[in-house]
């Protein structure tokens, strides 16, 4: 008789979340919750484990766990990002897989937003109105033939580009391979980013936060940007650096920036705060990285995790697995 397969579930989950993975994985493995077990009975069922299945592992699973769960093979995490995984306290054969483009849709509208808002000069143009000033002489920018630079053309880059296109905007993309079958008028790899800040009107940062994207963008390359270009981080704060930043939107007020990603985000109701006084600068908005939540996206993250689960339960190819040397060095 073949062994049994068992798939674990360490994240909270309601009927919609069991009813999604029972649908997906229930005819090839069987599932097992963990959220709320005693940690003795959750550890017995990490050790008999074959994958998974997570958002929070630092907080979902017993320290040392996952060293000793012999049969574990693949780790698929909810969230897109892993710069948060320890991949210390996994074993060296495991393969750690990220949500790739799960949130890409909602995401990829939250960077329009923020672009338009500053190609149009929203928060300046009201900031002057609750002041009495009628300021219609400034001039705004349009999307209609610029030069959107996205930095990370994996999910959320490819579904922002798409949106960009719609307004006119001409496609420069940055992967890791330099290829890439969507519609763009460039596409290289990071050995190619000054030459795209130097000429992209807007700059998208989507890239993953690893040991080689840490402080990306710093002066340098904002000293290279068009002096009224546009710069959105929708991926890890990290990428940018921070005091940089800051100081090029301070001493360049034809600039702007959105930021949903911060670099330093509080947890559990404490309060946020900024190395630097960004909010006292008018060419700079921000969101609380809240750019993929709308209505039912955990569900929607949750069915796609769940896919790329039976893929490899399948013994077909798997989504977004990580090189353990891109994070290994991160702090």
């Amino acid at each position: 008789m073949a062994q049994e397969r068992v798939v674990a579930v360490s994240y909270p989950v309601d009927a919609e979340f069991t009813s999604i993975n029972a649908e997906v994985l229930g005819d090839l493995a069987t599932l097992r919750y963990t959220d709320g077990m005693p940690e003795d009975e959750r550890a017995d069922v990490l050790r008999q484990a074959e994958v998974l299945t997570g958002l929070r592992l630092s907080h979902e699973v017993p320290a040392g766990t996952l060293q000793s769960a012999p049969g574990l093979r693949f780790i698929q995490l909810l969230s897109a990002g892993l710069d948060t995984v320890d991949f210390d306290a996994i074993a060296p054969d495991i393969m750690v897989a990220g949500n790739v483009g799960a949130y890409a849709h909602p995401i990829a509208e939250h960077v329009l937003a923020m672009v338009l808002s500053l190609a149009k000069r929203l928060p300046q143009g009201n900031t002057a109105l609750a002041a009495g000033r009628w300021d219609r002489g400034t001039p705004t920018a349009t999307l209609d033939g610029a030069v959107c630079a996205v930095v990370g053309f994996g999910g959320i880059g490819q579904a922002t580009a798409r949106l960009m296109r719609a307004f006119g905007a001409r496609i420069h993309a940055i992967n890791s391979s330099g290829r890439t079958g969507e519609q763009v008028e460039f596409c290289g790899t990071l050995d190619d980013l000054d030459r795209v800040l130097a000429v992209a009107d807007v700059v998208v940062i989507g890239i993953p936060l690893t040991a080689g994207t840490r402080g990306l963008i710093g002066a340098r390359e904002l000293g290279l940007m068009k002096k009224d270009a546009i710069l959105v981080n929708v991926a890890r704060g990290p990428i940018v650096d921070e005091e940089a930043l800051y100081e090029h939107l301070r001493a360049n007020p034809g600039f702007s920036a959105g930021i949903d990603a911060w670099w330093d985000e509080p947890r559990d109701g404490a309060p946020f705060r900024t190395g630097y006084p960004f909010f006292e600068l008018p060419n700079l908005l921000g969101s609380p990285h809240n750019s993929g939540d709308v209505p039912g996206i955990m569900y929607y993250a949750a069915r796609q995790a769940a896919r790329n689960v039976r893929r490899y339960l399948l013994g077909d190819a798997v989504s977004g697995v990580a090189r353990r040397e891109d994070y290994a060095r991160l702090p």
